[in-house]
């Protein structure tokens, strides 16, 4: 378990893609912080599992990214995960959802970044990971707020990776497709009685319809992505955006 001894904070990671990769980091030896909304039965139950501390703690604001980093203390590992979607013609998107995505998306990112160097520095070794999206690299239609949120998620990346090179920190982000999440699975309902259409229709011919493989990405993909950047052997990668799509972007 080559993380032991490492301190690492997931975001986001109460559901999901934040949980699958806060166990796989806790499977490889990692003491975790968690960050995310749920029931508080659910909550308690994670952080047994895990072994882990949860900080309530809304990234939509900096003081929100402040209080998580104060209570979370001195992190070797940063996955910033959290985010949120809405779906709008930009003539139409509301000014407050561009600011809450954009704040969520991306600026917390910056804030738990400028916030964890510190002690990263000082370490003289640390990862950060970003979890950003194939709209990190592609855009798509009524999905101003996330594609710009997305996109300045791997330019972000791109600087930290460039100004902490020689600190032994790396910083990198992940781009998946379609993730199959209960998020996705419970938009399947509304699609099929929206468009008329079978499940399996729904799965292929909507969701799926830009993955070429057909297939969703599992969670534990992306976990064992994230594992892999913050091993020995990724040392030298370092300002990638490591796309996990089934060759989306790849057109």
């Amino acid at each position: 378990m080559f993380l032991n001894g490492k301190r690492a904070l997931v975001t986001g990671s109460t559901s999901g893609i934040g949980l699958a990769i806060a166990r796989a980091l806790r499977a490889e030896g990692a003491t975790l912080v968690l960050n995310g909304f749920g029931p508080g039965e659910l909550i308690d139950e994670l952080c047994g599992e895990l072994g882990a501390s949860h900080v309530d703690a809304d990234l939509t604001s900096a003081a929100g990214a402040e209080k998580l980093m104060a209570a979370a203390g001195e992190v070797d590992v940063l996955v910033n995960n959290a985010g949120m979607q809405f779906v709008s013609p930009v003539e139409d998107f509301p000014v407050a959802k561009w600011e809450a995505i954009i704040n969520l998306n991306l600026s917390s990112a910056f804030h738990t970044s400028r916030l964890a160097v510190p002690y990263m520095k000082q370490a003289g070794w640390g990862r950060i990971i970003n979890v950003a999206s194939a709209h990190s690299l592609v855009a798509s239609p009524y999905k101003a707020a996330y594609v710009a949120a997305k996109h300045g998620i791997a330019g972000l990346t791109k600087v930290l990776a460039l100004e902490l090179a020689e600190a032994g920190i790396t910083a990198n982000c992940i781009s998946p497709g379609y993730v199959w999440t209960p998020l996705v699975e419970n938009q399947i309902p509304d699609t099929m009685a929206a468009r008329g259409l079978t499940r399996e229709q729904v799965m292929r011919d909507v969701l799926l319809a830009k993955q070429p493989t057909k297939k969703f990405v599992a969670v534990e993909e992306v976990a064992a992505m994230a594992v892999f950047l913050c091993g020995e052997a990724a040392q030298n990668i370092n300002g990638a955006n490591m796309s996990i799509d089934g060759g989306w972007t790849a057109e």
